[in-house]
């Protein structure tokens, strides 16, 4: 990955074109513009399991699905109010993500944690999506500055307010990092490579540990980075 002073800034609408997608590259950091909407396990669930019609025209109005339960009320008056918007974990999210993308259209995936190179070469690849993710937790809030309106709210008596479809018309909305590319590499699994191949090294000298946790190995390469 690029070092701090060299990190490639993007400005990216939530409808992106192949040409956008093929020209962002692993450690990119992405703002976005536009319409995202939020999807997860309950929606993956009622339209890929259930065969439930979706409730609004994709990719027509969004590319961009945002795995993520906003902190959001609806008022009396039945307006909204969305302060932070924290990503969940998206490798949770793996098999459903194949169908999820033929029935979406969607060509950002935007979460935290991603998903394998296996899973982005399967299925991100053939459908012309990347993954974008989050640079981990405390930036809900930072996220929440992006938000400019929330258009609606679908399915929110079915799920719940954490797992409804919120539609959002965001601007500047980041900063996320490119962690696929149009290729299926994984930013992730690049860098945990790197720093593997000296993992041994820096516990050379080294005594085990005194303190093991039940599971726990002395085998320094079952470390997970």
């Amino acid at each position: 990955m690029a070092s701090n002073a060299s990190f490639k800034k993007v400005r990216l609408k939530t409808e992106p074109s192949p040409e956008d997608l093929k020209a962002l590259e692993l450690g990119d950091v992405v703002y976005l513009d536009g319409t995202v909407y939020t999807a997860r396990e309950g929606v993956y669930r009622r339209a890929v399991e259930e065969h439930i019609p979706l409730p609004l025209e994709l990719p027509a109005m969004s590319g961009a699905n945002f795995h993520c339960s906003p902190a959001a009320t609806i008022r009396p008056d039945g307006t909204f109010n969305m302060g932070a918007v924290t990503a969940t974990a998206s490798f949770r999210f793996s098999k459903w993500i194949g169908e999820w993308l033929d029935l979406s259209g969607a060509k950002l995936i935007l979460g935290k944690g991603g998903m394998s190179s296996e899973d982005y070469k399967k299925h991100f690849v053939p459908h012309g999506a990347i993954y974008l993710t989050t640079v981990g937790y405390g930036t809900g809030a930072l996220l929440g500055r992006g938000v400019k309106s929330v258009k609606d709210v679908f399915w929110r008596d079915e799920l719940g307010l954490a797992q409804a479809m919120w539609l959002i018309e965001v601007e500047n909305f980041g900063p996320f990092i490119v962690e696929s590319d149009t290729q299926g590499n994984s930013l992730f699994e690049r860098e945990n490579a790197k720093i593997s191949a000296g993992l041994s090294k820096a516990y050379e000298g080294t005594k085990p540990a005194v303190l093991k946790r039940f599971g726990e190995t002395d085998d320094r390469s079952d470390e997970l980075i």
